[in-house]
């Protein structure tokens, strides 16, 4: 599967100076392990790949000396692979499991750049397993890997001309014509119940059933729960569980913002809402403490974080509200599984209410996998716009709409108070644009 990140992996290969180690984080499944094999194969002569979850004897390298050339040496002797500058890429897969193979990649960075070393882990794992050695701050660059978007999606079904006129499309805000605009509206439901986890969208590219997306779908979840346990204790991963199992709840409410009480009731929802999993050293990650629930979830990346503000002035993040926020699920694939709504509805675009939380969770992973931090303004509870983004200096106000009523006092609000730079309408309506507010297809949220 063609994946945008291999754009920024081989810039990071060919930096000819500064090049520090690189660290691919992201949720289990979403292709980390697959893109830098297959990075690996494709810009290099020879790949050495060592998992240190499984290889116990290489991560027991790292228990001493971890200078960079010792570790070279024994890595050449175990795997039978010659390391050779500019040609070889060392690839040290869930490296969350070995803390000081982590701490080495600072050494790598000042002593030995020329060589190309990669690694996968989660960021969780990352970050909990800081118990004596503080996260090589400023030694490594870090990119974040998502599911598939509706674009990458959209490349996976060998629709590539159509995902070229919908950029085109976007950028002269130019109708697209029927017959392309009625196929792209067909695929975007039809992504909405694949979602964009690689094994869903191959299951599907195998057999062409949503039966077949779903096993593998109920399986993923199923390793998300079983996962939930690893880095948690007994108390906490029930708490988790039940946060993460209450978000197509939340998300059904009319107000998503995420609520305590909405996971637990009967007046013991503040127990849910305390925090777990102590962090005595997470220097460079986050600051040091205790996770909540939904940080917890976050850094697993199972979930997506989208933050209240009150005023929408450059820097937007600087009027977060840290208390007040709504949690998507991380694919929306995944969440129309776990609701349970089912196919047919998805597919029909019959009117349904929780499609509307469908949608803006589509729009979320859309714009969180095209590298936008997410906020979304409410006024004094009598106003609320679904997502204001920044890009340099420039605010952008982003309404979601289901389907192609489009009606809305809030964005109108918005645009009279805050006067953005862009002004966003999303819907199943076509490309267009009327008194500088721009009406885009759901299908090309990946353009924003």
């Amino acid at each position: 599967m063609k994946r945008k990140v291999e754009a920024q992996l081989i810039a990071w290969k060919n930096k000819s100076s500064e090049r520090h180690p690189l660290l691919v984080n992201g949720a289990r499944q979403v292709g980390k392990t697959y893109i830098l094999r297959k990075f690996g194969e494709e810009q290099f002569k020879n790949v050495v790949y060592v998992n240190l979850e499984t290889n116990l004897t290489i991560a027991s390298y790292f228990n001493d000396n971890i200078a960079p050339e010792r570790l070279l040496r024994y890595l050449e002797a175990s795997t039978g692979e010659r390391i050779i500058a500019g040609e070889t890429l060392i690839f040290f897969d869930e490296i969350q499991s070995c803390e000081r193979a982590l701490t080495s990649l600072k050494y790598f960075c000042e002593e030995t750049p020329e060589f190309h070393i990669a690694a996968a882990g989660s960021l969780l794992g990352v970050a909990i397993n800081r118990q004596h050695y503080s996260f090589p701050v400023g030694k490594v660059e870090t990119i974040t890997m998502y599911p598939l978007d509706f674009e990458e999606y959209l490349w996976a079904r060998g629709k590539e001309f159509l995902a070229s006129e919908i950029r085109s499309a976007f950028e002269t805000m130019t109708a697209l014509p029927d017959a392309l605009h009625t196929e792209a509206t067909e695929l975007y439901r039809e992504y909405l119940l694949i979602g964009g986890m690689p094994a869903s969208i191959n299951a599907f590219l195998r057999s062409g059933s949503f039966l077949d997306v779903s096993l593998v779908q109920n399986e993923i979840l199923d390793n998300y729960i079983a996962d939930m346990a690893k880095y948690a204790t007994n108390t906490d991963s029930v708490k988790i569980r039940a946060c993460y199992n209450s978000i197509p709840a939340q998300l059904a409410k009319d107000n998503r913002k995420f609520q305590y009480k909405v996971v637990q009731k009967g007046g013991i929802g503040f127990l849910l809402q305390a925090a777990v999993t102590e962090l005595p050293f997470l220097t460079g990650v986050f600051s040091t403490g205790r996770l909540s629930v939904g940080e917890w979830l976050y850094l697993a990346g199972v979930v997506l974080k989208c933050q209240r503000i009150s005023q929408a002035f450059e820097p937007i993040s600087v009027y977060a509200d840290l208390s007040a926020f709504k949690l998507y699920m991380g694919d929306v694939g995944l969440l129309t599984a776990k609701s349970g709504l089912s196919q047919q509805t998805v597919l029909s675009g019959e009117g349904n209410t929780f499609m509307g939380a469908v949608t803006e969770n589509y729009v979320a992973q859309q714009l969180a996998a095209n590298g936008h931090d997410l906020y979304y303004w409410e006024s004094n509870n009598t106003a609320e716009l679904d997502f204001v983004l920044q890009r340099g200096n420039q605010v952008m106000a982003i309404e979601v709409k289901k389907g192609e009523h489009v009606r809305s006092r809030s964005l109108n609000l918005f645009i009279g108070t805050y006067h953005p730079s862009c002004a966003i309408r999303l819907s199943l309506k076509n490309f267009g644009e009327k008194d500088g507010l721009k009406s885009v297809p759901l299908y090309a949220a990946f353009c924003i």
